[in-house]
């Protein structure tokens, strides 16, 4: 899971919504989408997904609504779900070379 704090927050009638958590996407979850356009941070398959995998749950109209900025931390959090260990730790050292 990954928590997201908002830049700006979401309206609901019963209170904003300041912080959104990303629980890791199951197959079931990623139904009728494409793997490679979650990967590639393709709009329209995130704005899909996101619904499916956030607490609470964001309605269509609210990922639509989202700051970009905001989508991209949401959208970076599931793409991060997939790297796997040894990914992680060659951009790790990627990094540190640089």
């Amino acid at each position: 899971m990954s928590k997201t704090t908002l830049l700006q927050p979401l309206k609901r009638a019963s209170g904003d919504i300041t912080s959104v958590t990303v629980r890791k996407p199951d197959v079931g979850s990623l139904r009728g989408l494409k793997l490679t356009d979650i990967l590639q941070m393709d709009v329209t398959a995130l704005s899909r997904l996101l619904p499916r995998i956030t607490e609470p749950a964001l309605l269509p109209d609210e990922v639509a609504a989202l700051d970009p900025a905001d989508f991209l931390g949401l959208s970076a959090a599931v793409v991060g779900f997939f790297a796997t260990a040894e990914m992680v730790a060659a951009a790790e050292a990627d990094l540190l070379r640089h």
